[in-house]
């Protein structure tokens, strides 16, 4: 789900026909031309388009039929072809391109000739082109494209972006013949309802590869008396014994080790074969790397150490700290921040609320010096500071602008102090605030909510339970209460599951494991009953992503995506929970 990208007045496209053929004529442009479509028009003229081509796929080079077939083509060809039937018999094409706007897929009765490259550099200005470089939905019409050969085309593209890191994967265009109006191209609700299933078939694929490297993972661990370390490139799961043995270069080792697997994996579309590494500790210690195939292509590797040479006992601050999880999104914050926290350096932890930042700074940490904005004005000893003692600062979000002023003014004297802040998302912030985040941003782990990982419900609530007083048994949960509790959303996180374990354990008065009677009505009540589409839930994740860039403002948030607020309204309502 992405904003339009076009003027805010599209001047008549008569008059703008005539502006194109006074550039071509090398002559002066009369006032009013959208300066972004000239400038689209001499980048062509620069990279040597011409604009009177009539097979503008004739110089460009073509994929190999004998290429595997790419990972966004994989997914997305399966929700392509069911779109395709939609276009009917006329004059509109659906078009599928990579990161580099090379064409990957393509459907329809085109309103011109296929084309197999939509880079500027082959054939100027086009939609594709403008999505590609503003991240957002992009539409082009007649002429403002540069080639004559599509004077009479409307197009609009939608970007395709990696689900789990937002990077660019490729577009989605629907092109038909000259759209008159200047209102959205009527083929725009088609692009984004094609991109954005194409990118929850993405997120499904990658939770299922995902899936597949811990039971890899999980195998090797019982079947192995030996050390193991899992990875894909993203995420890392290290079994306790590999922990206490690997150095940061020897995880480093491994990591490039997966790396290649998965390259070779990617280029032949075969898996690849086991590859044993020396890990570079000085033990003459070395690891067997497994590649862990799915729907036919390499998605991991999993290492297993010999138990050959002395132990190495890495730094104790290397062991897994913080509030229970085994989650793959818990895990790769925690082990970023433990990397992070290795050198006595800033460290920035955000995190919504009961997120548990402050708990991980204090185990990253040895007795930090702690001061809460929430209760104070900030004091900070800067000599303690600087003889290296830590100190931690939580809700910086809450500082007034003259203490924040102060903070900067440290870090800038001083930046390599082990100073730990915690910050938690909320009102767009001031001008000195966004420059302390600016300056903590390289060194900074954000922690998943709980309801982005309700596998360690049942963790937590085994760490969280306190001890029964004597007499009394254990609290337990029957099966309908755990799935109560991870199908809730928890907008209080850790903190919020906290208080309710603690409430029951102090005021039940029943025996027996804990029944979903005995939980709070929106605990027991649940999420709405019905399950979500994919294309909801992409949605719904969109959505959520643009009220947190925006504050939690709902009139800017539903702006920004171009719906009236009311519809953002019942979207919200139809997607509680």
């Amino acid at each position: 789900m992405t904003t339009a990208e076009h003027p805010a007045v599209r001047p008549a496209l008569a008059s703008l026909r005539r502006a194109r053929e006074l550039f071509l004529l090398g002559q002066q442009l009369p006032d009013g031309v959208p300066e972004d479509v000239v400038a689209a028009w001499k980048r062509a003229r620069f990279f040597g388009v011409r604009h009177d081509v009539q097979d503008p796929a004739a110089g460009a080079p073509r994929h190999s039929l004998r290429a595997p077939e790419p990972p966004l083509l994989n997914a997305a060809r399966p929700v392509l072809d069911r779109i395709a039937p939609t276009l009917g018999t006329g004059r509109t094409s659906l078009v599928l391109t990579d990161e580099r706007l090379r064409v990957l897929w393509a459907s329809g009765q085109g309103p011109s000739d296929p084309c197999h490259d939509l880079s500027e550099q082959v054939v100027g200005h086009n939609s594709a082109a403008l999505a590609r470089h503003t991240h957002r939905r992009a539409e082009v019409h007649g002429p403002e494209h540069f080639l004559d050969l599509w004077q009479d085309v409307s197009a609009v593209s939608v970007p395709v972006r990696a689900p789990e890191t937002g990077r660019l994967l490729g577009t989605v265009t629907v092109a038909s013949g000259l759209c008159a109006g200047c209102g959205p191209h009527p083929g725009a609700p088609l692009a984004e309802a094609a991109a954005i299933a194409v990118e929850a078939e993405l997120l499904s694929r990658s939770r299922a590869a995902e899936r597949v490297l811990l039971d890899a993972y999980l195998r090797a661990v019982g079947e192995q008396a030996h050390p193991v370390v899992a990875l894909d490139g993203r995420n890392r799961l290290v079994s306790e014994a590999a922990a206490r043995l690997l150095s940061p270069e020897g995880l480093e080792a491994l990591e490039r080790g997966a790396g290649a697997l998965l390259s070779e994996g990617a280029g032949s579309g075969a898996p690849s074969a086991l590859r044993r590494i020396r890990l570079p500790d000085g033990t003459g210690r070395t690891a067997v790397l497994t590649p862990v195939p799915h729907l036919g292509a390499v998605v991991g590797a999993v290492a297993v150490l010999d138990p050959v040479g002395p132990t190495v006992v890495a730094s104790a601050a290397r062991t897994v700290v913080g509030p229970a999880g085994r989650s793959v999104p818990w895990r790769h914050a925690v082990g970023r921040a433990v990397e992070l926290a290795e050198s006595a350096e800033p460290l920035l932890l955000i995190g919504e609320r009961g997120t548990g930042k402050t708990s991980l700074a204090r185990e990253l940490a040895a007795n930090p010096l702690t001061m809460d904005v929430a209760e104070g004005e900030l004091r900070i000893d800067t000599a303690e500071l600087v003889n290296g003692h830590p100190v931690l600062i939580r809700h910086v979000e809450r500082l007034a602008p003259p203490d924040t002023a102060a903070l900067n003014s440290l870090l800038a004297a001083h930046p390599g102090v082990p100073l730990l802040v915690t910050y938690t998302p909320g009102t767009p912030p001031g001008p000195c605030l966004q420059r302390l985040l600016d300056t903590l941003a390289a060194r900074s782990v954000t922690l998943p909510a709980l309801r982005e990982r309700p596998d360690d419900i049942r963790e937590l609530l085994t760490a969280l339970t306190p001890r029964p007083t004597p007499g009394r048994p254990p609290l337990t949960w029957t099966l309908d209460a755990l799935r109560a509790l991870e199908r809730h959303p928890w907008p209080g996180n850790v903190t919020e599951l906290a208080h309710l374990v603690r409430a029951l354990a102090e005021h039940r008065r029943t025996t027996g494991p804990v029944r979903r009677s005995e939980l709070p009505d929106p605990v027991r009540e649940g999420p709405a009953p019905r399950p979500l589409s994919p294309m909801e839930h992409a949605e719904r994740a969109a959505i959520l992503e643009a009220l947190r860039r925006h504050g939690g403002n709902k009139a800017r948030t539903a702006a920004a995506l171009g719906i009236a607020r009311a519809t953002l309204y019942r979207k919200l309502r139809g997607y509680r929970g």
